[in-house]
């Protein structure tokens, strides 16, 4: 069980330190339990216990800004711990005192970094992207409307005119020599 002084320790540790501080595993249940038992006591409006409701309520309030202080300078350190990983290739410094969810964030994170390097060399050495989703067609004949893979209506479509399509659409109209895709 997690006390307002385990709370207050905690962000008071996240605060003066500039490594990410160990947490236990069991932190977010703890202080989601904390939560709720507070709110009980909160709730209640006996007058014999009135002292012991308001202080209940201003520790409750005191205790969420605490625990919103302390997540924030997590996802801080998380960030900086992210830009230093993609920098230098160095990427489980603080990992161990991360926990489970912070990690995915780490590793989700990580990876769009990653994505986004990789798009950045493509367009430096002039690379056409792949990820590209339309395609730029001229077509051979007339095409009548039609529903395109999420069933929306698409066209209908003039002998000589020119679209940007989804590609999926593209290959099944090249196929059927109804278009021909224009290289840009």
């Amino acid at each position: 069980m997690i006390t307002y002084n385990d709370i207050y320790e905690a962000a008071r540790k996240e605060r003066y330190s500039k490594q990410l501080q160990k947490l236990s595993e069991k932190f977010i249940a703890d202080f989601s339990s904390y939560l709720k038992e507070k709110k009980q006591i909160a709730l209640k409006e006996d007058d014999v216990f009135s002292d012991v409701i308001v202080k209940t309520k201003k520790q409750l309030e005191n205790a969420v800004t605490l625990f919103k202080e302390l997540m924030l300078r997590r996802r801080r350190k998380i960030l900086d711990l992210i830009l230093i990983a993609a920098e230098t290739g160095i990427s489980k410094q603080d990992f161990e005192n991360m926990l489970k969810f912070e990690k995915e964030f780490f590793d989700d994170l990580m990876k769009c970094i990653d994505t986004s390097d990789k798009r950045l060399k493509e367009s430096l050495s002039g690379k056409k992207t792949e990820n590209q989703k339309n395609e730029l067609v001229c077509f051979l004949e007339n095409v009548a409307e039609f529903v395109d893979l999420e069933g929306e209506k698409m066209g209908g479509f003039e002998k000589g005119q020119i679209a940007n399509l989804p590609k999926e659409i593209v290959k099944i109209l090249v196929d059927d020599g109804k278009c021909e895709i224009i290289d840009g």
